[in-house]
């Protein structure tokens, strides 16, 4: 008896209006209770209300998710500010709409879905129930869709996008990030990840339709729509026939004593890399077993990040070692990004950074257009592009052989568009990097793209290898033609956003206010740029050439010593990012004095201007 009375008390509090004190959130839990139609995450937040967490309530249903630098990315798990089947259904309701509106024609060309393999089950949620979720908002409005039949690389949906003719495309995916989040990353019909105002015009049209439509939660349609298509088979095999626009050295491929292990990091890459090896001629990568397969808890890495390092390539360096492979290749999990590792003479492995594998990548893809072009083509017509935070590596090449080199901001959507524009005015467009593992070797996707990177890498040091000549020697040719560029990025983890705004705030007041600081530590500044306001000291107007990002925090120091420094958000992690480079002419080569200079000037930025004890900010743990 009793537990009946309290079976229909708990029943009375969820279903009747709520009453915790503010207006908004009682709004937004009876909303959350009506739409809601998966019991997992509508029982969190009945769990929730039971317990009179208010706090916790409000932070999960009183705001909703913003586009970062790669779509929307949140934790999985209850809440409008989360990532879950109701958020999901609303995101794509308001795609459509805005589809609607800039596509006449968008139920002839129809939209692409693709997916990866994460998944939480306290929150019954995973990428591939997402990506259906996604089908049937579509399918329900009779939108032609294009459902991946299985989990995808990033890298296939803007490429489907593009070699379908779709309107848009759509990737479940948090790529890289810890297991507990998931991601919503939209692609316009240039096959790039969309930019300013869609972003914004996107979330206002996901604003007006927060209420699901009938026929919204009906998974059932992507097994009875005659409008659902499954594009694996078609994608995968133009996407791989297009690979063969960047091999050069198919014959010496398939002879080389090189071997190498590849490491898909729990996620998607096993089988795509073994097919792109395939193209290339190559023997088939050795795969790491414990990582070949996806497991969404990703459980043998601390995180799924191969950015990370040796600490998280400990398992394919051993199998290297033990298969004698030389070359390690580690795509992270949705792959599209690269991590590569190299065994030296002393036994030590030396796992390069994104800059110095960009300054490999761009030295490798120009001499290759060089030997491969008609003698009449103009180099002044070709480009190569990178952020604004990686390393100035690519503009020393581009100056001393005559190519172009151009900055976006940080996010490879703007790297993506940019490239669509260039290819549009007859330019050609060889390689194009983030420091932070992601390259784009070609431009058959207008995104960085981890599996064509392994297998351009592979070829590059199958061809070197044929000299005697090792990754890291090349590199070091490399500088030394064109000037030492010595790098390092690192981050601080800051959970409090007031904390991060007025870690920036100060550095725009500095010593006076509207006064940017003109030393850090002993070292004179010579310039800074402020994206966020829009401020560059280096132009004659003081206005920034790259376009104003009012929604994150950058800005850059350029020091008398030629060091470049930026800090910045991130637009994915609760992250403070600092990248820093020495830039040296090529007549500077005592790397030994470049290093401590740089050292000692990133010491003097952490303390002068992040101060992280007196603003609590957690060191990146190595």
């Amino acid at each position: 008896m009793a537990e009946n009375a309290e079976g229909d008390l708990n029943s009375n509090l969820l279903h009747a209006p709520y009453h915790t004190g503010d207006p908004q959130l009682d709004t937004a839990i009876g909303q959350w209770l009506r739409w809601d139609k998966n019991p997992k995450t509508k029982e969190q937040i009945e769990n929730l209300l039971r317990n009179g967490m208010n706090k916790e309530l409000r932070d999960r249903l009183c705001c909703r998710m913003t586009f970062g630098t790669a779509g929307l990315r949140s934790a999985m798990g209850a809440g409008f500010c989360y990532i879950n089947d109701l958020t999901v259904i609303q995101s794509t309701q308001g795609m459509y709409k805005y589809l609607e509106r800039c596509f006449s024609d968008f139920k002839q060309r129809g939209f692409v879905v693709g997916y990866d393999t994460r998944g939480q089950v306290t929150s019954s949620c995973s990428s591939q129930r997402l990506a259906k979720l996604t089908a049937a908002v579509l399918l329900a409005k009779d939108v032609p869709v294009y459902l991946f039949s299985r989990y995808v690389p990033t890298p296939f949906v803007p490429y489907a996008v593009q070699e379908l003719k779709a309107v848009a495309g759509v990737m479940i995916t948090a790529s890289h990030n810890r297991k507990e989040d998931n991601g919503y990353k939209v692609y316009w019909e240039t096959g790039a990840q969309i930019t300013s105002p869609h972003d914004k015009e996107i979330l206002k049209c996901i604003e007006e339709c927060v209420e699901p439509w009938n026929g919204s939660w009906n998974d059932n349609l992507v097994d009875t729509s005659p409008l659902k298509r499954d594009p694996l088979q078609d994608i995968c095999r133009r996407y791989m026939e297009d690979l063969k626009k960047i091999c050069f050295h198919r014959e010496l491929n398939s002879k080389t004593p090189l071997k190498f292990v590849h490491t898909s990091f729990h996620g998607v890459g096993h089988d795509y890399v073994q097919l792109a090896f395939q193209v290339f001629g190559f023997k088939p990568p050795i795969p790491v077993p414990e990582q070949k397969d996806p497991d969404p808890d990703f459980s043998t890495v601390k995180c799924p990040n191969p950015e990370e390092g040796e600490s998280v390539l400990e398992l394919s360096l051993r199998l290297a070692e033990k298969e004698n492979a030389r070359i390690v290749l580690a795509t992270d999990p949705d792959a599209d990004r690269l991590a590569v590792a190299e065994l030296q003479e002393n036994g030590h492995w030396k796992v390069f950074t994104g800059n110095e594998l960009a300054a490999l990548f761009g030295w490798w893809m120009f001499d290759c257009w060089k030997k491969n072009t008609s003698r009449n083509a103009d180099v002044k017509n070709v480009y190569m592009l990178a952020t604004t935070v990686s390393s100035k590596i690519l503009k020393a090449i581009a100056l001393k052989e005559g190519f172009h080199f151009e900055e976006t901001l940080p996010g490879f959507k703007w790297i993506g568009s940019r490239i669509k524009d260039l290819l549009e005015n007859g330019k050609e467009v060889l390689f194009a990097f983030e420091e932070s593992i992601g390259f784009l070797c070609g431009t058959s996707v207008l995104d960085k793209d981890g599996v064509s990177a392994a297998v351009v890498a592979a070829e590059m040091a199958a061809y070197l290898e044929t000299m005697n000549i090792t990754l890291k020697q090349q590199l070091i040719k490399v500088y030394e033609k064109y000037g030492y560029h010595i790098s390092k990025t690192s981050y601080f983890l800051c959970y409090d956003p007031t904390t991060i705004k007025s870690i920036f705030e100060r550095l725009r007041n500095f010593d006076s206010p509207k006064e940017y600081p003109k030393f850090c530590g002993t070292f004179a500044i010579l310039h800074v740029r402020d994206v966020t306001t829009g401020h560059d000291s280096s132009q004659p107007n003081k206005k920034s050439v790259l376009p104003v990002s009012k929604n994150s925090q950058m800005i850059t120091f350029t020091f008398q010593n030629g060091c470049v420094a930026t800090l910045r958000t991130s637009g994915t992690e609760p992250k403070i990012k600092y990248y820093a480079e020495m830039c040296a002419l090529p007549e500077q080569s005592d790397t030994a004095f470049l290093e401590e200079e740089l050292r000692k000037l990133i010491e003097a930025l952490i303390e002068n201007f992040l101060e992280p004890s007196k603003n609590g900010l957690t060191w990146r743990s190595v």
